[in-house]
C-alpha cells in the first residue's frame, strides 16, 4: 500500500482525450504538487460526483500550483466522453492495462457487476519530488474523499 512519505510509483498510461496522447507521471513531477484521484468507473454516480466535486474546486487546486488527474481503468474513449459530458477541465487518464492501479495497490473486483481489475477510490497528493504527502484509500468505493483535506495537503507542499 502506498502511504505518506513513500516515493510515488511512476507509470505510463493514456490521456482520455480525442488525441489519446500518452501520459507519463514523471513528465508532471517538478512542476508543483500533483493530485492523483483514482476512481472505479466513469458514468457511475459516486465517480461522477467525485470528478464534479474536484472540478468545482479546480481553481483552488490551480491556485495552489497543483495539477489534478483522474485515473480509472476505463478506455480513453469513455473517459473523453465522460469528461466532455460533465465539463471536466482536468485530464482523465486511462489505465486499461492496470499498471498504475496495481502499482498503487488499488486493484479490486466487483464480481456481481462483472467488473475486474478496476481501481478502488483513492487520492494521492505528491510534492515536486514525487513524495506522497497525502494518501486516502476508501474503505468502501462508494465513499468520497475529504476534498478540503486534499486541498490542504497541496497547499502545504
Amino acid at each position: 500500500m502506498v502511504t505518506e512519505g513513500d516515493t510515488a510509483p511512476t507509470f505510463t498510461a493514456t490521456v482520455g482525450t480525442s488525441d489519446h496522447e500518452p501520459f507519463e507521471l514523471t513528465d508532471h513531477l517538478g512542476d508543483g504538487p500533483v493530485v492523483l484521484a483514482f476512481f472505479p468507473g466513469a458514468f457511475t454516480p459516486p465517480c461522477t460526483n467525485e470528478m464534479i466535486a474536484f472540478q468545482e474546486r479546480i481553481d483552488e487546486f490551480e491556485a495552489a500550483g497543483a495539477t489534478l488527474f483522474g485515473i480509472s481503468a476505463d478506455s480513453p474513449f469513455s473517459l473523453g466522453a465522460f469528461r466532455e459530458e460533465h465539463g471536466i477541465e482536468f485530464d482523465l487518464v486511462s489505465d486499461m492495462s492496470g499498471d498504475a492501479i496495481r502499482a498503487y495497490d488499488l486493484e479490486m473486483d466487483i464480481s456481481d457487476l462483472g467488473l475486474h481489475g478496476i481501481a478502488n477510490r483513492a487520492v494521492f497528493a505528491l510534492n515536486d519530488g514525487g513524495e506522497v504527502v497525502y494518501s486516502w484509500v476508501a474503505d468502501d468505493p462508494t465513499n468520497e474523499p475529504d476534498y478540503e483535506a486534499v486541498l490542504d495537503a497541496v497547499e502545504s507542499t
